[in-house]
């Protein structure tokens, strides 16, 4: 069963003061990218129909008209709608780590960051898992990232099932969105050691 260590947490990465603006872009940037970007609406000049003028121009009484695929006929093109876009942003690469080790040391300062030695589960299993985190001190009812290595198979299938209590991504992929909507963040020894020497080349 999974231990708790008393690791020293780098202070680079889990002991600077946050930088709440640079969060705050950097977790809109990222919700942004998210977003598909395929909603669409058809112009005036992509409706069908419309080729033949609906009455002549004058002596009818009536406004003049020239095509039936105006915006305010009824079935005509929309004026101004919504056309596919990207809705990324660009994010310079160090002020998406200063956002993630803002985001880290907010959850350390509050002591909210658990490191283990191993989860060390036999096979996978997500009853195991729930026990796990149990013992680790995760509360239930808490919004937990688990941190885990991408060859840690039997971890990532332990894990997977446990529905949106328990968020999972691999130190490549820790990003400042998902530790601030988690209440703990669960690292072990190894993964941790990962994140330190990810952080040593970068301001």
């Amino acid at each position: 069963m999974a231990t708790v260590v008393n690791a020293d947490l780098p202070e680079a990465i889990f002991g600077i003061q946050p930088n709440v603006p640079v969060m705050h872009q950097v977790v809109t940037a990222q919700l942004a990218a998210a977003r598909s970007g395929t909603h669409a609406t058809k112009t005036r000049s992509e409706v069908s129909g419309g080729g033949a003028k609906p009455w002549k121009q004058k002596g009818t009484g009536r406004a003049r008209q020239g095509s039936t695929r105006a915006p305010h006929w009824r079935g005509g093109g929309v004026a101004h709608g919504p056309h596919p876009r990207s809705y990324r942003q660009r994010t310079p690469k160090k002020m998406v780590w200063l956002a993630l080790r803002s985001a880290l040391s907010d959850r350390a300062g509050s002591g909210m960051v658990i490191v283990i030695d191993d989860w060390a589960f036999a096979a996978p299993k997500t009853k195991d898992a729930m026990a796990a985190l149990k013992a680790v001190g995760v509360p239930d009812g808490e919004r937990v990232l688990v941190v885990l290595s991408r060859d840690d198979e039997v971890a990532w299938k332990s894990f997977r099932n446990l529905g949106e209590r328990v968020d999972l991504c691999s130190v490549e992929e820790i990003n400042t969105y998902d530790v601030l909507v988690a209440d703990r963040i669960v690292f072990t020894s190894a993964t941790l050691a990962a994140l330190s020497a990810r952080g040593g080349g970068q301001a």
